[in-house]
């Protein structure tokens, strides 16, 4: 049986290095934003590469759930799944995702706002997918880790992960080779730069942020979403 495992994700958070890490694993193949494609075409948002995403994946979700429920290739012991939150559009079905094991990675919200506001100057609520992602825990529950933690203690944090999935900790998952990987997607020249330099999970920086005054809203706004979720980090 082949374990599905769904990480949900925010932008702006260290959701690359976790698929580099499960990707490390032997028993392990891994897809990188299956649903972007769908995101791209429903929404008309114009992202960097947005003509070869759309060539690169389906761009219906009913396409992009058959294969993730479907039979996998290879038959691995975990199939994992990098998904954003804010790609699960409200009229993409809800039905599939029952079949799928689901966690859920966490970050601050004045961490990803401060980040996501360097690449793109107003974002919105539905942009760092904070309500999406409670709606899918409240919905299927499942373990939820914090990205804080796992740079503190990766060892520790993604222990404790993989107990929850009942796929047993691998210490592979602590470090890889530098370099693009065959699962990243076609975007990844935009975006993959310092994940394809690094080894392993990057230092903790307990430091405070700073946060542009005009988007301290958008920071109280996603701050009980975080909350309600952070409540259950492992």
């Amino acid at each position: 049986m082949t374990t599905r495992v769904a990480m949900w994700s925010g932008p702006r958070n260290i959701s690359t290095a976790m698929m580099r890490s499960f990707g490390s694993r032997a028993d392990t193949v891994a897809v990188d934003e299956p649903l972007y494609a769908y995101y791209l075409a429903a929404t008309g948002i114009d992202h960097p590469g947005r003509e070869e995403i759309l060539a690169a994946q389906p761009q219906r979700w009913q396409d992009v759930a058959a294969r993730l429920t479907g039979p996998v290739p290879g038959g691995p012991a975990v199939f994992y799944q990098k998904h954003m939150t804010h790609h699960l559009l409200p009229e993409v079905g809800r039905e599939w995702l029952g079949a799928l094991t689901h966690a859920f990675l966490i970050r601050d919200p004045a961490h990803v706002v401060a980040s996501y506001a360097k690449v793109r100057g107003e974002p919105t609520l539905d942009d760092l997918g904070y309500p999406q992602q409670r709606e899918i825990f409240r919905s299927f529950g499942g373990p939820v880790v914090d990205a804080a933690d796992v740079l503190r203690d990766p060892a520790k944090t993604l222990g404790r992960l993989c107990e929850a999935l009942g796929i047993g900790f691998d210490e592979a998952m602590l470090a890889w080779a530098p370099g693009p990987r065959e699962e990243d997607g076609v975007w990844a020249p935009h975006w993959y730069a310092a994940v394809e330099r690094s080894t392993g999970f990057g230092a903790h920086d307990p430091a405070p942020v700073q946060v542009p005054d005009r988007l301290r809203p958008l920071v109280e706004a996603a701050q009980p979403y975080y909350d309600e979720m952070a409540a259950h980090r492992l």
